[in-house]
């Protein structure tokens, strides 16, 4: 199977040493032209469509990396073709707005941890062929819904709030005296541990909670402080936040 990327942005460098890294061969992968894809074919000896009509000719699957707000457009007038397969990586760009026909188009929205093979990747609707090629990025999540799909891909924000977290939480750890690289992977890895537990254990995540919280305990102390703080309801706000803008109109910005 064959796959071309359109729009060659940083997320798209990471799908690419993603697929990559899977063990695809840079024969089946080619690039669309503008961005990052002559950085990319030097690195990885990927070929370069002269346009993006050319790109579309020679693929069986197109995974779709554009700015959202220039994702309906760059679809637009292509030789797509029955049996073709388009991967919309574009948050807040509707089904509907993809011209695609008769190819297939499926919404997806992998992270950047894509590049090392590990991005847990929400998909609507489920395509044989688009999983195929998602798989190889991470684990795939199917959605029951477009609506459903759209709240999912508000994670993809949070992924951007819990690096931020290991960050600070890093740096904080730094200045009070331990080694930076030490600090670092402990606190990474100590998110990595917490998802997985939740991810992986069948117990309600309240149960799971709660059987860590041993009252009068550090975590108990520092969830009161955040709670006090209004951590809870200020996550839920970015969160409906994010939703909002996702689903406006005129369609949700880049991550």
């Amino acid at each position: 199977m064959r796959v071309g990327i359109l729009g060659v942005g940083h997320l798209a460098a990471t799908l690419v040493a993603g697929l990559l890294r899977s063990g695809l061969e840079p024969e089946h992968l080619r690039l669309s032209p503008r961005g990052r894809a002559q950085e990319l074919a030097n690195r990885y000896g990927l070929a370069i469509a002269a346009d993006n009509r050319g790109l579309v000719d020679s693929v069986e699957v197109v995974l779709l990396a554009v700015r959202p707000a220039d994702a309906a457009r760059a679809v637009l007038g292509l030789p797509w073709r029955e049996g073709q397969v388009v991967i919309s990586a574009c948050a807040g760009v509707p089904l509907a707005c993809l011209d695609v026909a008769p190819a297939r188009v499926v919404r997806a929205m992998p992270l950047t941890a894509a590049e090392i093979n590990a991005s847990p990747t929400a998909c609507f609707p489920v395509l044989a062929e688009a999983v195929a090629v998602l798989e190889r990025l991470g684990p795939v999540i199917a959605l029951a819904s477009e609506a459903d799909f759209e709240v999912a891909t508000v994670n993809a924000a949070v992924y951007g709030w819990a690096q931020d977290l290991i960050r600070r939480t890093t740096e904080w750890s730094v200045e009070q005296g331990p080694e930076a690289e030490a600090m670092r992977r402990l606190v990474a890895l100590t998110f990595v541990a917490a998802g997985r537990l939740m991810a992986e254990k069948p117990e309600p995540m309240a149960q799971l909670l709660d059987e860590l919280v041993t009252p009068g305990g550090i975590t108990e102390l520092g969830l009161d402080v955040l709670s006090a703080g209004g951590q809870p309801a200020l996550w839920e706000t970015a969160c409906e936040a994010v939703l909002a803008r996702l689903t406006s109109p005129r369609g949700g910005p880049a991550r």
